[in-house]
């Protein structure tokens, strides 16, 4: 069945394959896959965090975005963007009205920071980049170390994954879901 999926990113400092890869194979198995940034402007991604690659254009600005308008929202990683992305506000309300609306959220690598700041994530159970550990069992969290997990406590279910090299179960679980 074909889903509307949400990748919800800043212009800045997202992890490319975090962002390129699901957006090219979720789209390829017939998902209609909308990227939102808070300006509408394009993402710089970057490789490990440092090295600035390619652009990925943005489809529409977050400002407006219905919260209910999506199956799934989709968080790509990255540390400078997960950082920017658990601050902003109206990222955050969407990640709460998603949950509290029943519907999915995806969150790889670094991007369950952001869940902790709309705070939503106690007690689910997840993973994320090594890292982000101790910042989400602080937050009452459950961590595990495992390529994909996917957690439907709470009324909504949540997909995470560690890194790059988790995304082809990331991506068949958001598929799945």
């Amino acid at each position: 069945m074909s889903k509307k999926i949400l990748v919800v990113s800043t212009e800045f400092g997202t992890e490319r394959d975090e962002i390129v890869v699901p957006v090219q194979k979720l789209r390829a198995l017939g998902h209609e896959v909308t990227v939102a940034t808070p300006s509408g402007g394009e993402v710089q991604t970057v490789l490990g965090d440092k090295d600035w690659d390619v652009t990925v254009p943005a489809d529409r600005a977050l400002n407006g975005v219905p919260g209910d308008e999506f199956d799934v929202i989709l968080l790509p990683g990255g540390t400078v963007n997960s950082d920017q992305t658990r601050i902003n506000e109206d990222i955050r309300a969407l990640l709460r009205a998603q949950a509290s609306a029943g519907r999915a959220i995806a969150a790889i690598c670094h991007a369950p920071w952001s869940l902790i700041d709309a705070g939503i994530a106690r007690d689910k159970n997840l993973t994320s980049y090594i890292s982000v550990k101790l910042d989400l069992e602080n937050a009452g969290a459950h961590w595990v170390d495992q390529s994909v997990k996917v957690c439907g406590a709470g009324g909504w279910t949540l997909i995470t994954s560690r890194n790059p090299g988790d995304l082809e179960d990331f991506i068949h679980a958001i598929d799945a879901a």
